[in-house]
């Protein structure tokens, strides 16, 4: 039997999002979005330790919370199993995903975390336990459940990130993604978006139509007109992100727009080298900066 598994963790980008408002009666905003994962990673080593029904989880770089994505779901995991003992839980994890950066780390920890534990326990489970601890662990955690052994998932996502249509993941595509120093509190990217809305300045935005997002996806990168609903509010309010999208821009992407709730921005290039060449370009000017296919 297995003591220790290694298992790793990608990011994702969001190619558009479309943030509905939000009704009175739903806690909860829908959305419309192309999910990609990016060649990002955390790993984390899942280690067997002595006892019972406990979990444990240390990361070196930063304090984590008691509470955090991976406890929660290795609860939600003893759960759905019934109430057989479960082995006492180490996590070792290494953070190469920013935090505040839009990019699914939290999210994609846990989801890793439980196909990980799977197959160090023996225990198999079906898309309907999945669901349920993604319900409550974290909205995007649905998503990262489609992975494929490589760490690879395109789908295509709606609802409040629990409606997942995978979809053919391109690999022509070549991604520069920007950090600008600054955390993105999802919770303060949201309100920034109601109060777009309340605004009015929302609804200037030309979303394209859920329908044509896959079509348009696989369409050559000048015919993409995806928009994210948090760029403009959030642009507006931390000059670091305009500056990042900004400097995108002037090296020539095709496309280039803010992940998630940001901060994390990112330009998508035809070939290696003209992503490679804009890495130099923003590297120059002080930008963090991570190339990945």
């Amino acid at each position: 039997m297995l003591t220790e598994i290694e298992v790793f963790a990608p990011a994702k980008v969001n190619i558009g999002l479309k943030v509905l408002p939000r009704l009175e009666n739903e806690a909860y905003h829908n959305i419309e979005s192309i999910f990609q994962t990016v060649n990002i990673k955390d790993r984390l080593r899942i280690k067997i330790q002595e006892g019972f029904d406990s979990i444990k989880v240390i990361s070196e770089a930063f304090p984590l919370p008691e509470e955090n994505t991976i406890t929660k779901a290795y609860q939600s995991f003893r759960k759905v199993i019934g109430k057989q003992k479960l082995p006492s839980i180490l996590v070792e994890l290494e953070k190469q995903i920013p935090l505040g950066g839009g990019l699914g780390g939290g999210s994609s920890d846990a989801a890793a975390f439980i196909m990980g534990l799977e197959k160090l326990l023996d225990i198999k489970l079906d898309g309907k336990g999945h669901d349920k601890i993604a319900s409550e662990t974290g909205s995007d955690v649905f998503f990262f459940f489609h992975m494929d052994e490589e760490g690879k998932a395109c789908a295509l996502v709606t609802g409040r990130g629990e409606k997942v249509q995978e979809i053919q993941r391109r690999n022509d595509l070549h991604f520069l993604l920007v950090f600008p120093q600054l955390h993105s509190s999802t919770k303060e990217a949201y309100a920034l978006v109601d109060r777009h809305y309340e605004s009015g300045e929302a609804g200037k935005i030309i979303f394209p139509e859920l329908k044509v997002l896959e079509k348009m996806y696989h369409s050559p990168l000048k015919c993409w007109r995806f928009v994210n609903s948090f760029t403009p509010p959030l642009a507006e309010s931390y000059s670091e992100i305009r500056r990042a999208l900004d400097a995108l821009r002037e090296t020539g992407a095709p496309f280039y727009d803010m992940s998630g709730s940001g901060a994390t921005v990112f330009g998508v290039f035809d070939s290696r080298k003209e992503a490679e060449a804009a890495a130099e370009k923003l590297c120059s000017k002080g930008f963090k900066t991570k190339l990945s296919d």
